[in-house]
């Protein structure tokens, strides 16, 4: 097993299949633009730990801001954030930068909000991302929470000290959605263009950041690392972008998009959009072993254990990263083959592809070299999207609630939203 290889290597060569960055370009185009609206900025990045946040800051600090304030729930992923940056020697970290491990929704937000502001961009990556984020009523509740009636809040905070550049991530499975989570993100697109006459407003629908937090990808180096069988659904399509990419195309829709805008990337179906068991067969290859496919989750969790017999590792959270050295360091591991069991999906919400955009939508197709921007996006009346929200608390207020019934509210608001419900989440599987 060889664990001595790139892995941003590997996104360039077999998951976006391509040697330099998609907004390359773009960024030449309006590299003097971006200098004149990036250099001596106020920036508040929310969610700035997280994978497509911490690209954003990445790909920021190629410019010489004045300020950056991060906001994240997670200490241990600013701790990192700060490590990585000042480590790498390769940022322009502004003299004023701080982290807060702080909830946007918080009232201790609105206080360093208050204290450190105005600022003149505001880019938010806080979000439920996760089709698993339905499984019940409590993280539906919490999902939609997060991802759309806190936003509210941090809308009203911007109205009183307008930035020059405000953004917040949407995602692809807005687009005609299937899913809780994709229409929570069409209801916030929809909850911050009914602000785009008082703030410049700009939002991306994207593709799947390659081995980003969370991501299946990534979940496959830790199996390895824990020496644990690998499971992949079969058929499941995806476009993809590198992290850097994911931090550069947030970037430019933000500084370079007009209040309004939806930004996505220009990919190619035929040539872009790669199937998860492509990405793990490849992976596989590229760590010099061939896929050792199961008919079970048992079979492959049995053929693990035999084949790392007694020195198979039970890592903790807490204790990953020497764990992980220490398996990746293990002279004695020889795999040539390891267990992976494939899978047909049967999950709720899952979408077997990806699409940016809807037919009826308008499309700027000139403005980037590798960007698409949705013109249209529908604006509805702030008493509209009040009253949307009012029947979800509603809802969420009575003893018992189902998730048939947040569905059903949802459709009244989102007529494109069509839930594809199996009684099946991805907790259930291994």
């Amino acid at each position: 097993m060889n664990l001595d290889f790139d892995l941003d290597q590997f996104i360039r060569e077999k998951v976006t299949k391509r040697t330099r960055s998609l907004l390359a370009d773009d960024f030449a185009r309006y590299d003097a633009a971006l200098h004149a609206r990036l250099d001596g900025k106020r920036v508040l990045v929310i969610g700035g730990a997280g994978s497509i946040g911490s690209h954003y800051i990445k790909a920021l600090l190629r410019f010489d801001v004045a300020k950056l304030v991060v906001v994240d729930v997670s200490e241990n992923g600013l701790t990192e954030l700060v490590r990585d940056l000042r480590s790498a020697g390769c940022y322009r970290i502004p003299r004023e930068f701080v982290t807060y491990p702080v909830n946007f929704g918080d009232r201790v937000f609105a206080k360093l909000f208050g204290a450190h502001g105005p600022f003149d961009i505001v880019a938010n990556f806080a979000a439920h991302k996760h089709v698993r984020s339905e499984k019940d009523i409590f993280s539906i509740e919490a999902m939609v929470e997060n991802n759309v009636l806190r936003a509210r809040g941090l809308l009203d905070l911007l109205v009183a000290q307008p930035p020059e550049h405000f953004f917040c991530v949407s995602t692809d499975k807005a687009a005609n959605p299937v899913n809780i989570m994709g229409a929570s993100k069409k209801l916030m697109e929809e909850l911050i263009m009914a602000y785009a006459d008082r703030l410049p407003i700009k939002t991306a629908r994207f593709a799947n950041v390659a081995f980003s937090n969370g991501s299946l990808p990534l979940g496959f180096m830790e199996r390895l690392f824990k020496r644990q069988p690998w499971a992949c659904p079969l058929g499941i399509r995806r476009f993809f972008v590198s992290p850097i990419e994911s931090g550069e195309l947030c970037l430019l829709a933000s500084i370079m998009g007009q209040s309004g805008d939806i930004v996505f990337p220009k990919l190619d179906e035929a040539r872009d959009m790669i199937p998860f068991e492509q990405v793990a067969v490849d992976l596989l290859h590229a760590l010099g072993m061939d896929a050792d496919v199961c008919k079970s989750e048992n079979e492959a969790r049995e053929k693990m254990r035999k084949a790392v017999g007694s020195r198979q590792s039970a890592v903790g959270g807490g204790e990953g990263t020497a764990s992980r050295a220490n398996a990746a360091s293990d002279s004695d591991l020889r795999i040539s083959s390891w267990p992976i069991y494939f899978f047909e999906s049967d999950t709720s919400g899952e979408k077997t592809f990806e699409e940016f955009y809807t037919p009826g939508e308008v499309l700027d197709l000139e403005t980037f070299v590798n960007l698409g921007v949705v013109k249209n996006a529908r604006r509805r009346p702030l008493a509209e999207i009040d009253a949307i929200f009012a029947s979800l608390r509603a809802l969420f207020e009575k003893p018992e609630v189902t998730k048939a019934q947040v569905v059903e509210v949802l459709k009244d608001y989102l007529p494109n939203f069509e839930h594809i419900e199996t009684g099946k989440g991805l907790d259930q599987k291994m």
